[in-house]
């Protein structure tokens, strides 16, 4: 018998098992989380919200047998041990308000997706107003809070518009 015989068998076997585990994980993603309807890598979807003046792309959206989406975040990172990061969480926010203003169906939780673990994250008032509260924030005019400076105003894309931009001809 030939040596590389066996050594064939066992690459087609150990691609055939992998490509199983892989096939019941998203099996076990969607009855969990719903079928994917997009990928921001793929087949992306752009949100549009008008009334809250915002713009999102999340990496995945999953659509439950409701018919609900649920937006999907994904972070190349492990999960936090102290849990998600605020930012993490008004981006996700992010995500569930705009899905809710262009479907008109509000998502009852967004994914948290890091490299060790899925952490869904309810989207309840406590989160929609912290969303909110962050949008404000981030359309009023200039608090200060960021004391800008010429080396960090001067490689800024956001300076020739800024209030409170240093950079040199401003």
């Amino acid at each position: 018998m030939n040596p590389i015989v066996p050594l064939v068998v066992a690459v087609v076997g150990a691609v055939s098992v992998l490509a199983g585990a892989v096939s019941l994980a998203r099996r076990a993603s969607e009855r969990r989380l719903g079928a994917l309807v997009a990928v921001d890598a793929g087949r992306p979807v752009t949100l549009r919200s008008e009334r809250y003046r915002l713009v999102g792309r999340p990496d995945e959206l999953r659509r439950r047998r409701d018919g609900t989406l649920i937006p999907v975040e994904l972070k190349h990172r492990a999960a936090p041990r102290r849990g998600p990061y605020p930012s993490h969480l008004i981006q996700l926010a992010a995500y569930c308000l705009l899905v809710e203003d262009t479907t008109g169906r509000t998502p009852p939780f967004g994914v948290l997706r890091y490299l060790d673990r899925e952490v869904p994250v309810p989207f309840d008032a406590n989160l929609r107003a912290r969303v909110l509260s962050t949008l404000a924030e981030a359309t009023g005019p200039y608090d200060g809070r960021a004391a800008p400076g010429p080396a960090k105003c001067g490689g800024c894309p956001w300076s020739p518009s800024c209030d409170a931009s240093l950079a040199p001809g401003r």
